[in-house]
């Protein structure tokens, strides 16, 4: 399954496909920013407060749809100051609990990589909850551990947990 970078259109015409992929990733206990449960509707408005910052090339967002559903997304979120256009941070790595254990996680993640370095830049980083499934497919493509930040940020469940923050330097061409 391959992925589709979206554009502020086709994001909006997945939002609810979208939507229900970050509820899915929610209740599954992964760490990506809400707590839980998260109810639908919110995540259907986050999705569609992303499409601006698509549409004004500070987002770039890849979706993998199976049929008539999201099974992955993953999106590079650009700085906007001058002395920063070189990087770009991962976010929002997301594989449906249904789609796990396939290969697709790694397989966006390269996806957003190589786009990153089509593009020009030429560092990547991250943040993730320590000790999760995320961080191990992080090490196991080879981003580098830069530390970890106790209390970071709560899991889903309310519970503050560790950050690990990686980078992966790129070749850009």
């Amino acid at each position: 399954m391959t992925a589709t970078r979206l554009d502020a259109d086709r994001l909006l015409g997945l939002a609810g496909r979208l939507a229900d992929l970050l509820v899915d990733t929610v209740d599954g206990g992964a760490s990506v920013g809400f707590l839980s449960p998260l109810g639908r509707a919110d995540a259907l408005a986050w999705w569609e407060g992303r499409a601006a910052g698509v549409a004004a090339g500070r987002l770039a967002v890849w979706a993998a749809v199976d049929g008539d559903r999201v099974t992955g997304t993953v999106t590079l979120a650009f700085p906007d100051k001058p002395n920063s256009r070189h990087r770009a941070e991962l976010v929002k790595l997301m594989v449906h609990r249904d789609a796990r254990g396939q290969g697709l996680g790694r397989r966006l993640l390269t996806t957003a990589e190589h786009a990153a370095a089509a593009a020009g830049v030429t560092l990547l980083h991250l943040d993730t909850e320590t000790d999760s499934p995320a961080e191990h497919l992080y090490r196991a493509a080879g981003w580098t551990r830069a530390g970890i930040i106790p209390d970071y940020a709560a899991d889903p469940s309310g519970v503050l947990r560790p950050t690990t923050l990686y980078y992966r330097r790129l070749t850009t061409g």
